[in-house]
């Protein structure tokens, strides 16, 4: 082993909301000891505070990583969400500090599809009502609204990870499926795509959210969507809380328009479970409320707590960061026969220039360098055959427009 190599005992790493044992023990078996972990999300002052400190944080849905956080954190240099979504976390001002944000876009699909086609056949069945009111004393045995969904209509809106998922296990149940989505997709079974939102609307008994939260999609569905619906329809939603008007949903019910609602997800979520949950949605019989649950199976947050971990040490160990979803992306694998730096730095001209201006004036051979550049930021990886001490990371970070640089190995 090199003299510098890197000393993973002296990376702390923040894993906050109960995260799966999965992760802890894919940081320990990677080397990494420094490992503090919280079952529970950490106020602003005690999140300010532990992050005076810490290299890497995981968090899920509940904490906020916003400007002024990040900004406080002068040791951070990566972030990895257990979780499908990255709302949480001000990616733009992650990347401009040159902190990686990573995410799990793929573990907890299957259970969020299970549970929106079970909600689905439950809703078409009148099972909420039906449950509510025998919990009442009330026996209520009528087919009336009851209804198979062989046969009936499911809308999809965002036909990505878990929107394909819930078409194809929504298929097998006998449902013909009409998808839209801003982007062209390659269409799975007999899914069909629809030209607009507006048409998906029309033509659904049953219609489902899987978008992510921004500008485009908030308040989605309302008032006026909600009117293309057929009377009687369901409507789905766990994907981010602001993508529905709740307000304009309650009024549907209370109309009778809608038959029935499952929601997850919600504008305003309690940060724990000690805090009380409000939304208009509540004391509907033919209402489904679930606390953000979609992807909570074991299987899902095993696979989480695994995948983001895993890559969050290859960060850390070799620079890699494929997956990062505000980073440019660059994959290597460990080679301990060099020595390698990271640099990240404003996307301006002559730097690179001046990174390597200083290795050639000490004659140090680069033997290998990798680099990748978007419209803020570059991001090198530089290898040499020399072994050099650590103050070359003083120069390197006094290059003008330099965000961070690292010494690996």
């Amino acid at each position: 082993m090199k003299k510098n190599s890197l000393d993973k005992s002296k990376i702390k790493v923040l894993l906050l909301e109960g995260i799966h044992e999965n992760a802890i023990q894919c940081f320990r078996d990677n080397g990494y000891t420094d490992i503090e972990c919280y079952n529970e999300a950490l106020n602003d002052d005690e999140l300010v505070k532990k992050l005076q400190n810490a290299h890497i944080i995981g968090i899920r849905s509940r904490t906020e990583l916003h400007k002024d956080i990040l900004q406080k954190a002068p040791k951070l240099f990566a972030i990895g969400c257990f979780s499908i979504g990255t709302n949480q976390v001000n990616t733009q001002v992650a990347k401009t500090l040159g902190i990686p944000v990573f995410n799990a876009p793929f573990s907890n699909t299957r259970s969020v599809a299970e549970l929106v086609l079970a909600e689905c056949i439950m809703l078409m069945r009148g099972i909420p009502e039906k449950s509510a009111l025998a919990h009442k004393k009330i026996w209520q045995k009528s087919v009336k609204n009851s209804m198979e969904v062989r046969g009936k209509t499911l809308g999809i809106i965002g036909y990505g990870h878990i929107g394909t998922q819930v078409s194809i296990l929504a298929e097998s149940f006998g449902m013909n499926i009409y998808y839209f989505d801003i982007e062209k997709k390659l269409s799975l079974g007999n899914a069909t795509p629809v030209n607009s939102l507006a048409e998906l609307l029309k033509v659904s008994d049953a219609v489902t959210i899987h978008v992510p939260s921004t500008d485009f999609t908030r308040n989605m569905i309302s008032r006026d969507q909600i009117a293309l619906m057929k009377k009687g329809a369901c409507l789905i939603n766990a994907s981010r809380g602001d993508v529905v008007d709740y307000t304009a949903i309650a009024a549907a019910l209370k109309s009778k328009h809608l038959a029935g609602v499952a929601a997850d997800v919600f504008p305003v979520e309690p940060a724990s479970n000690d805090e009380p949950f409000v939304t208009d949605l509540q004391g509907f019989d033919n209402v489904i409320l679930t606390p953000h649950i979609g992807g909570s199976t074991i299987e899902a947050q095993a696979n989480i707590g695994t995948e983001v971990a895993e890559k969050l040490v290859k960060y850390s160990d070799t620079g890699s960061t494929i997956g990062a979803v505000n980073f440019v992306e660059i994959s290597l694998q460990a080679n301990t026969s060099k020595q390698r730096f990271l640099h990240i730095h404003d996307n301006v001209p002559g730097v690179l220039r001046e990174v390597n201006n200083y290795f050639s004036s000490q004659g140090i051979n680069i033997s290998a360098e990798y680099l990748q550049t978007d419209s803020d930021i570059g991001y090198v990886i530089i290898e040499t055959d020399s072994e050099l001490d650590r103050s070359v990371l003083k120069y390197l970070k006094d290059i003008p427009h330099t965000i961070r640089a690292r010494i690996l190995y």
